[in-house]
């Protein structure tokens, strides 16, 4: 039997991680300049996952809108030739 979905449980307060996680949650604090929760989706992607399922709680906004398309920034970075830069966000919203 194959596993295909990943249920991620990124609902807690992190306070191990307090002062940075007051503002920030902590599958969001940047290992290098990527959220530790990029190389979690990512890996799973990697292993054949097809679906992922976040479970989440209040003030995790970040983690949505950072796996979002947002069109107004794709066609900010189109507009001015940054194409490497779009790539990547387009890449990101992909996966999930």
């Amino acid at each position: 039997m194959d596993v295909k979905k990943a249920v991620i449980p990124v609902a807690g307060l992190g306070t191990r991680f307090l002062p940075v996680t007051k503002s920030m949650p902590k599958e969001m604090l940047p290992i290098i300049d990527t959220p530790v929760i990029h190389y979690v989706v990512q890996e799973a992607i990697e292993s054949g996952i097809d679906d992922i399922i976040f479970v989440t709680g209040r003030n995790k906004r970040a983690i949505e809108d950072y796996f979002d398309g947002c069109p107004e920034l794709e066609m900010h970075l189109q507009a001015r030739g940054k194409y490497d830069m779009l790539e990547m966000v387009q890449e990101i919203s992909s996966m999930v």
